[in-house]
């Protein structure tokens, strides 16, 4: 999950605990956490890709529809952002938002509470399973089928119950039910990255192998 630490400290005011905030930068870090951001977020569009991929040599698949199911994929980690983007180009501190997209869970800054509750709650409805689930099921009720893009959200929405830890911004599922998440593997772990891209080596390996002139 990119930047996001409005949870963290929502959390923290919602059980009466002070949010841990410093200003301290640990040196060496700018450019590392930068990339892993940029790391998680190409691996959801990577396997997003994969499966888009993968169907469209079973069944037809527009180019718009695969598209919007990558996008989709990406886009829990961008919508947080917004509000975040929105009062730093307002106010002129776009050295803020790059201290929020950078920020890890022992580098809290503060930011505006209405900036801070708008960012936390957009976290927390696109990392949904209980939104993503009324979501799918009300365009279901609408097209009585199942919109393919939406795959791509709940590709993200599993993999991060899996990838993240306590210690690293646990994924909220069950909101608004509640803010707790899954203890799972920290997905910027050494060993996970490697894992994790491997695997994606193997699985586009064998796409572009075995590809076919009328795939996707």
């Amino acid at each position: 999950m990119v930047g996001f630490y409005g949870a963290q400290t929502n959390r923290a005011r919602l059980a009466g605990k002070p949010a841990q905030s410093t200003n301290r930068r640990l040196p060496g870090t700018r450019t590392v956490v930068r990339l892993e951001n940029a790391i998680d977020i190409a691996a959801h569009a990577l396997w997003a890709g994969a499966g888009v991929v993968l169907l469209a040599r079973h069944r037809p698949l527009p180019v718009a529809i695969g598209v919007a199911t990558v996008a989709l994929a990406v886009l829990p980690d961008l919508m947080h952002m917004l509000p975040v983007a929105a009062w730093t180009m307002f106010n002129g501190l776009l050295a803020e938002f790059m201290t929020y997209v950078r920020a890890l869970p022992e580098r809290v800054q503060p930011l505006p509470e209405s900036v801070e509750l708008w960012s936390h709650h957009l976290h927390c409805m696109f990392h949904s399973g209980v939104i993503a689930t009324v979501v799918t099921l009300t365009v279901w009720l609408r097209t009585r089928r199942f919109w393919l893009p939406l795959a791509g959200w709940w590709s993200h929405i599993l993999i991060d119950v899996l990838t993240h830890s306590d210690d690293f911004f646990p994924s909220p599922v069950l909101y608004p039910l509640t803010y707790r998440g899954f203890d799972g593997v920290a997905w910027n772990a050494p060993w996970f990255v490697v894992a994790n891209y491997s695997a994606l080596v193997v699985v586009w390996g064998w796409l572009l192998v075995t590809r076919r002139k009328r795939d996707f």
